[in-house]
């Protein structure tokens, strides 16, 4: 199993989005790089596991966990003359860009903060934190996703 981080802002699409969605599952469409979509065309698997990561906001932070829920397929926003992610140089028969679907796991008993992930000594090779990083996607680490987990159990649960 790999472990990921997806970044999306919480006013386009949230955590909460998520869970709204029939089966709490939704494709991951937009991503317009190519780093960002070749680890979802050749590394993500269905069951790999995903922090969900709200960026560009008040308290950006890790707030849940999806999985994957349906391997790299072509994104068909691409495609769409209307989308915001309209490609013209993508086609059906020549796709550019791909996507997977999520699908919800659970929230976080509490926000990750940006700023605590920084703060910790054992994530200084977190690709999340290091200085100029913007891909929206990312691999984590198992040792790293444990050591993220583990920052949960250190609040109480969220009432």
């Amino acid at each position: 199993m790999n472990y990921w981080l997806m970044k999306s802002e919480p006013d386009v699409f949230s955590l909460d989005d998520l869970c709204q969605r029939p089966q709490q599952q939704e494709p991951w469409d937009g991503v317009r790089n190519y780093q960002a979509r070749n680890m979802m065309r050749d590394e993500m698997r269905i069951g790999d596991q995903v922090f969900f990561y709200h960026s560009n906001c008040a308290q950006p932070g890790i707030v849940g966990i999806m999985d994957i829920a349906r391997a790299a397929y072509p994104d068909f926003s691409a495609h769409d003359h209307t989308s915001n992610y309209f490609d013209v140089k993508s086609t059906p028969d020549k796709p550019r860009w791909f996507m997977v679907d999520v699908h919800y796991v659970r929230h976080l008993r509490r926000v990750i903060t940006l700023k605590e992930l920084k703060d910790q000594v054992q994530l200084q090779d977190f690709q999340l934190i290091r200085r100029g990083n913007r891909l929206s996607i990312m691999p984590v680490s198992s040792v790293n996703w444990g050591f993220i987990l583990s920052l949960e159990e250190d609040a109480p649960p969220l009432s």
